[in-house]
């Protein structure tokens, strides 16, 4: 799992079945390493998350489970929407100051 901000959403008219009533999203992960992280991620959403939101995504099967059907054509799903969350002051410092919870 990881932690991630949702930064857009991806929609689509011609899909395969299992993909229908399930919302996409792009996610950008946390790098708590302070350093830029380029790579996104799609993630399949039934919580209702939306762009600005922190959340947390699961892969494979623990995404599929949380997500209720383990034959969805899916990788990453988002499992939770985050409230907040606390950072020991030495992986704080070392994010920049926007992505600082």
């Amino acid at each position: 799992m990881f932690l991630g901000n949702v930064v857009g959403t991806v929609w689509s008219t011609k899909k395969v079945n299992g993909l229908s009533g399930l919302k996409l999203l792009i996610i950008h992960p946390y790098n708590l390493d302070g350093d830029p992280v380029p790579d996104v991620v799609v993630a399949a959403d039934k919580l209702g998350a939306g762009i600005g939101e922190d959340v947390i995504v699961a892969f494979g099967k623990a995404a599929r489970e949380a997500l209720g059907d383990q034959d969805l054509p899916i990788e990453a799903g988002v499992v939770a929407i985050i409230d907040g969350f606390d950072l020991s002051k030495d992986v704080l410092a070392k994010l920049p100051r926007k992505a600082q919870p």
